[in-house]
């Protein structure tokens, strides 16, 4: 057992990273970390300030956190069709994030099968992919309820859309989009850069699942802690197989039960309310 656990939790040999040579000329140095630096200021970066301003906001209220709710997937229109359309274009969004990591990635000189994105292992992606959402889920749904409990995490609404005919596919490529943006930005394009940087992998692990934990800050304190624990078992994951895509369906996997669940259940289990 010993052996097992040190297995998972050392990183695999620097010389089975495909592609992701260090950077060594100075200039190039800066550039990458500038680039770092704008890419998530950006996009998840931006969104991890926001939620700290969120959750200070909340803890500013004389309510308290369990009694307040965190909307996801809320309406944007008033008018239903043009409320389809908004959020296709959040998804739209969330989509160009990710293929931006994945496409600076590939201007590095990584190829896109360096950090997994390729079909080569269709089966046993899928199979790790189901795995790890089986892994986080249900430890990831005693966590919330426990923190809620506690007062130490707002209430989570993950689907407040009104009930019509495009619901359920919205919050499925809703679910599809925030997975590949997360994955593609905080893993594959984050730690990739990072290895290039000459950043150790357990430091690089670290930065990674602290930032997942931030934009995540708005649920609350349960929410961060969930989050950076899912960012260091993902990360870890990636860094000792270099496959993104099981990273990606497992994420998918577990919003979809998230936000398709919640809209089905919501009115029949008390728990979720």
């Amino acid at each position: 057992m010993p052996n097992l656990v040190l297995a998972w939790v050392r990183p695999a040999p620097r010389n089975d990273i495909v592609g992701a040579l260090p950077v060594k000329e100075p200039r190039q140095r800066r550039i990458a970390g500038i680039e770092l630096c704008i890419v998530f200021a950006a996009s998840l970066g931006w969104s991890g300030l926001r939620s700290l301003i969120s959750l200070l906001d909340s803890l500013a209220s004389p309510v308290a956190l369990n009694k307040q709710q965190a909307l996801l997937n809320t309406p944007l229109a008033k008018v239903g069709v043009l409320d389809l359309f908004a959020q296709l274009a959040d998804a739209v969004q969330l989509l160009a994030w990710g293929s931006l990591g994945a496409y600076l990635v590939y201007r590095s000189g990584v190829r896109l099968a360096g950090i997994g994105l390729d079909r080569t292992r269709i089966g046993s992606d899928l199979a790790r992919g189901v795995g790890l959402a089986a892994l986080i889920g249900i430890p990831g749904l005693g966590l919330y309820l426990l923190a809620r409990t506690v007062g130490a995490n707002l209430t989570v609404v993950p689907a407040s859309l009104s009930d019509t005919w495009w619901r359920i596919p919205v919050l499925v490529i809703s679910a599809a989009a925030n997975a590949w943006a997360e994955e593609a930005l905080v893993v594959g394009y984050l730690l990739t850069r990072l290895r290039q940087l000459g950043r150790g992998e357990n430091s690089a692990l670290v930065i990674s699942a602290v930032l997942r934990g931030s934009y995540h800050l708005y649920q609350g304190f349960g929410g961060f802690v969930g989050n950076v624990v899912l960012g260091l078992v993902f990360g870890r994951v990636w860094q000792k197989t270099n496959r993104l895509w099981p990273m990606v369906l497992a994420h998918t996997l577990l919003d979809v039960v998230s936000f398709v669940g919640y809209a089905l259940l919501v009115n029949k289990l008390a728990f979720l309310r």
